[in-house]
């Protein structure tokens, strides 16, 4: 068998047409051509009319506005680039501080709260407002009485959600804390008490809040502000007895027996009128 010799084509090609060589070449050459300015200009727009938010194009459409010396529309071109960009990386930023907050999440969850708070960190340097990684962070710091370092988390948590009582309750606590001469030398129970009551205007049924506010009162010897805590908290919470019985306690704390006997009369006389099929629902 006869090989091909160097330099030649084997049959198959051998039967190409005669001029294709020539017509290849062409193409090559037309492909390799650089468009002109206004002609990638021309493309460019085509591109943007497709997708307004290519920022590359944007740009490069900039690049070329500035070598035809028209400073102006390059000016405002990059920097709607740059604008685009930017809206891109803090969507993205934002999606990513998710994902480590759920991933803390998922960490606390299974006792690795170290890992777990080093993920919430890893979220607020990405998003400083992602609320579940400030929620998490301030939870996981108190939980190690590291109440200086959970306040700000809080602070920061009813910034980005005024109306979450969860939050301000969680703030109420970490002022609480701050306030006792062995933590600190911060003087924060009026933060305690307005967070407290910012917490049961939210939630006026949320009786922990009435309970903690009542012994703030009660341990500043402001007893009549304790009271009326109380009282608040037992028309809120009409069918509880806890309110009922904290509201006795902090009467006969004060000496005001007369008072703790009508309402622990108003206690029986209420659950006595329930129907038993009501009785054994709850």
């Amino acid at each position: 068998m006869k090989m091909d010799e160097p330099g030649t084509h084997s049959d198959e090609r051998a039967d190409a047409p005669a001029g294709g060589e020539a017509i290849d070449h062409a193409s090559a050459q037309q492909l390799e051509t650089p468009l002109s300015i206004d002609d990638e200009m021309a493309e460019i727009n085509k591109l943007l009319e497709e997708d307004p938010d290519d920022f590359q194009a944007q740009c490069r459409l900039g690049e070329l506005y500035f070598a035809k010396g028209m400073l102006e529309e390059a000016e405002t071109t990059v920097t709607k680039a740059i604008e685009t960009a930017e809206n891109i990386r803090a969507q993205m930023s934002q999606s990513l501080a998710m994902y480590y907050s759920n991933l803390g999440t998922i960490q606390a969850t299974r006792s690795k709260v170290e890992e777990a708070m080093g993920q919430f960190k890893k979220a607020l340097d990405l998003n400083g407002r992602d609320v579940l990684a400030l929620f998490n962070l301030g939870r996981a710091l108190y939980d190690k009485d590291q109440y200086m370092e959970a306040m700000p988390l809080y602070e920061r948590l009813v910034e980005v959600t005024p109306d979450d009582p969860i939050a301000w309750f969680q703030l109420a606590k970490v002022y609480e804390k701050l306030d006792l001469r062995n933590i600190s030398d911060l003087h924060t129970i009026d933060a305690a008490i307005g967070a407290y009551r910012r917490v049961l205007e939210l939630e006026p049924q949320k009786l922990e809040a009435a309970f903690a506010l009542m012994e703030v009162y009660m341990h500043l010897r402001k007893p009549e502000e304790a009271i009326s805590v109380m009282e608040t908290a037992v028309e809120n919470n009409p069918d509880e007895p806890l309110a009922y019985y904290n509201l006795i306690s902090t009467y006969e704390k004060v000496k005001r027996f007369a008072e703790a006997d009508k309402t622990r009369e108003r206690l029986k006389s209420r659950f006595a009128s329930r129907k038993p099929s009501e009785s054994k629902g709850k």
